[in-house]
C-alpha cells in the first residue's frame, strides 16, 4: 500500500496550469480533485508509512492529530491574519510566508497532517468577505485584509511558479535515457498508466461527469517523487523503483497533453460553424 499511493497521486502542480484554457467549471473541478488528491493522498501515505500495525488505537491517534491540527490552524489562522491586517511596514509577506513555513515544519516534527493547515488559512483568505457578519471578525479590518490578501495572492502564485519550474527543471537534469527507456519496467507502466486512466472514466462515469477533457487530466508529478523518496528502505518492494515512477509520470504527462490538444481541436471546430 505504501508503494502504491505515490502512483495513486495527482499532481495538482501540472494539473491546475494546464487547465487555463478549458472552461471555467473544468477548471474548478481540476483545482479542487487535484488539491484534495495531494492533500488526502499525503495524509494517508503518512498514516500507511509510519503506522507498522493498523487497528483501532493506530486509527484513534490519526484522528487524535487531526483534530490537534485543525486547532491549530484556527489559531495560526487567526494570528496570521491578524499580522496581515496589521503591520505596516514595506516587508510584511516575507515574514508571513516564513511563519506559515515553519508552522508547517513543526507540524511534520510531531507527525501532524501539516498540510490541512495550509489548506484552512488558504480558504479563509479565500473566502474570508463571507465572513464579514461574525462581529470578532471586525478586529481582522476585513477591508485592509481583503487588499493585503489579494497582494498576497499574487506573490504566492509567482512563488508558487518559480518552484514549479525549479522541480521541472531538476527532474528534467536528473532523469537517465535509461530509466525513461527501461524495457524492464515499461510493461508494468503502461499498464498501471491504462489502469488508472479506466479507474478515471468508471469514476467520472459514475458521477455523471462529462469524461472529455477530464479524463485525461490525472498527471503524476512533484507529490509522486516526493512520496516515493519517502519511502522507507525496508517497505520498498522492487516493483517500484526510480524507472517505473518516472515512466509513470511522463506517460500521464502525455496523455494529458494530448488530451487536452484533442480537446482544443474539437471546440475550435464547433466554433467555426457558430462563427459563419
Amino acid at each position: 500500500m505504501t508503494n502504491a499511493i505515490p502512483l495513486c497521486v495527482i499532481s495538482s502542480a501540472i494539473a491546475i496550469p494546464s487547465v487555463a484554457n478549458l472552461s471555467r467549471a473544468n477548471k474548478e473541478y481540476v483545482i479542487y480533485e487535484s488539491s484534495l488528491s495531494d492533500i488526502l493522498g499525503v495524509m494517508f501515505f503518512n498514516f500507511m508509512a509510519l503506522n507498522e500495525i493498523i487497528n483501532l488505537q493506530s486509527v484513534g491517534n490519526f484522528f487524535i492529530q487531526l483534530l490537534i491540527i485543525l486547532v491549530i490552524s484556527f489559531i495560526a489562522t487567526m494570528g496570521l491574519s491578524f499580522l496581515l491586517s496589521r503591520i505596516d511596514h514595506h516587508v510584511k509577506f516575507a515574514p508571513i510566508i516564513i511563519l506559515i513555513i515553519l508552522i508547517y515544519a513543526i507540524s511534520k516534527i510531531y507527525h501532524l497532517p501539516a498540510l490541512l493547515f495550509i489548506l484552512v488559512f488558504g480558504l479563509f483568505l479565500n473566502n474570508f468577505d463571507k465572513l464579514t457578519n461574525i462581529k470578532w471578525i471586525e478586529k481582522l479590518r476585513p477591508e485592509i485584509l481583503n487588499r493585503e490578501a489579494d497582494k498576497f495572492k499574487e506573490i504566492t502564485i509567482e512563488a508558487t511558479f518559480l518552484i514549479r519550474v525549479l522541480f521541472f527543471l531538476i527532474f528534467g537534469y536528473l532523469i537517465e535515457t535509461y530509466e525513461l527507456l527501461d524495457p524492464g519496467t515499461a510493461v508494468w507502466s503502461a499498464a498501471i498508466v491504462a489502469l488508472i486512466f479506466i479507474i478515471r472514466a468508471l469514476a467520472l462515469k459514475l458521477t455523471g461527469t462529462l469524461l472529455m477533457p477530464l479524463l485525461f487530466i490525472a498527471p503524476r508529478g512533484l507529490i509522486t517523487i516526493l512520496l516515493f523518496l519517502s519511502i522507507l528502505p525496508e517497505q520498498m518492494i522492487p516493483l517500484v523503483n526510480q524507472s517505473l515512477i518516472t515512466q509513470v509520470i511522463v506517460m500521464t504527462a502525455l496523455v494529458m497533453m494530448a488530451g487536452l490538444i484533442m480537446n482544443g481541436k474539437k471546440v475550435e471546430e464547433e466554433e467555426l460553424p457558430a462563427a459563419h
